[in-house]
């Protein structure tokens, strides 16, 4: 396993986002998901994020991300959507007539960790430590 390093520490940070059209407004073609990958790809390397995987379909995105440890991620989720909200809005103004108001994003999201052993591998590893 390749694990990701800083000056301070060693880490291995994946996350799998989900994004849903307010209402599931049904609005996302190809061209509008590229469009806010795109988005997405310049967005994050403020934050220390990046893409790994990225699918959609027609009224959400499922986004697999790395982080590091000082990724601020409730901050670069809410600037993500609203960035991209209003681009989308603005690049693609059919869009606007199946929206409700102004909104293109439900205000909550699904934001999952992911990681290569189980949560109970990993208990019973740390309830094992220490013990001979």
């Amino acid at each position: 396993m390749k694990l990701d390093s800083n000056n301070h520490s060693v880490f291995l940070m994946h996350y799998h986002l989900v994004l849903v059209v307010k209402y599931r407004r049904k609005v996302i073609d190809d061209t509008i998901s590229d469009y806010a990958k795109d988005k997405f790809v310049s967005l994050s390397e403020k934050y220390n994020i990046t893409l790994v995987e990225w699918n959609h379909d027609i009224d959400h995105v499922h986004i697999l991300f790395k982080a590091q440890p000082n990724s601020e991620l409730s901050k670069f989720i809410n600037a993500y959507k609203s960035a991209s909200s209003r681009l989308i809005k603005k690049d693609f103004p059919h869009v606007r007539k199946k929206l409700w108001k102004e909104m293109f994003w439900s205000r909550s999201f699904c934001l999952l960790t992911t990681g290569g052993s189980p949560i109970e591998v990993v208990k019973k590893y740390i309830e094992n430590q220490g013990i001979k």
